[in-house]
């Protein structure tokens, strides 16, 4: 797939950011208008394992990963299905109608099947009519495919004057990525979870090697997944208004708060060069009222 790498690294600065630390944005977002962010480098070599074959991801009904695999199944001419984490809406939302306007083929199950299909196992055969002969990616691309295409993320630009990199996380699959990629940097993952303590072993199970370069926080979900406070909304309004990057209230949203929160904190010591990644999945904010956001 061929994608936009113009002015993809955007320095900027802020009223609150110390004038001792210098920051910048990788703006993943900005290389397609579906396939965005770390989408992409989590499907790539999945695709490529794939071949000709039929796709099968899993997500829910707002799911980014969904999109974004229904979107570059279309683009290498690919079948794909979507098993959905929950019973089906009276009245999809943009997420699915985006995924099935694309071509995906949607299938709604419970929760608690949905867990017991993830974890494999005897209800993994109640569904093997889609499961033959077909490629199965992981939800959110966490496997190790997905975090090898995570390591390119980095070569986008030349990113080797920062002294450290923040990311959001979710499965921890871009989180491991970048530890993988070996720069020797500092990297710091904002979990976007409440209480997603497991996440650490999900990042050291997809790792090549220890590595002391890394760190996850947990203390800036602002309420859990996909929920957000009214100071994180203030946040996303004000850091738009100061920079010209938009963010979303899922991950990207409260990344840029920690580290606002961090910087404030002297986390990072003076003279620190901070690379922030932008994940995508600006599609998120979507389900805000018109006129939450200045953006």
């Amino acid at each position: 797939m061929h994608f936009s790498t113009k002015d993809i690294l955007q320095p900027f600065h802020t009223t609150w950011l110390p004038g001792n630390i210098q920051a910048a944005m990788l703006r993943l977002d900005t290389i397609h208008p579906l396939v965005q962010g770390n989408k992409w480098f989590k499907l790539k070599y999945n695709l490529e394992a794939a071949g000709n074959t039929r796709i099968v991801t899993f997500g829910g009904a707002y799911s980014n990963h969904i999109v974004a695999t229904a979107a570059a199944c279309r683009l290498y001419g690919l079948t794909s299905v979507g098993i959905i984490r929950g019973e089906k809406p009276a009245s999809p939302g943009h997420t699915l109608q985006k995924a099935a306007e694309l071509g995906m083929e949607l299938h709604y199950v419970s929760r608690e099947l949905y867990s017991q299909l993830k974890s494999g196992g005897e209800m993994m055969q109640l569904m093997q009519h889609l499961l033959d002969q077909a490629y199965v990616i992981p939800e959110g691309g966490h496997n190790a495919e997905g975090a090898r295409g995570c390591e390119d993320i980095l070569k986008l630009a030349d990113t080797s004057a920062f002294t450290h990199i923040l990311c959001a996380v979710g499965t921890g699959t871009t989180l491991a990525g970048l530890v993988n990629a070996g720069t020797g940097q500092h990297i710091t993952g904002i979990s976007a979870l409440k209480g997603a303590f497991s996440l650490e072993q999900e990042v050291e199970n997809l790792l090549k090697a220890p590595s002391s370069q890394w760190r996850l926080l947990h203390d800036f979900h602002e309420g859990g997944y996909a929920k957000h406070s009214p100071e994180l909304i203030s946040f996303m309004n004000d850091f738009y208004r100061e920079t010209g990057i938009p963010t979303d209230k899922v991950y990207t949203g409260k990344m840029a708060l920690a580290f606002r929160r961090l910087a404030e904190q002297s986390y990072f010591p003076a003279g620190s060069r901070v690379l922030l990644i932008h994940s995508g999945g600006l599609q998120g904010n979507e389900s805000l009222a018109p006129g939450v956001l200045c953006f």
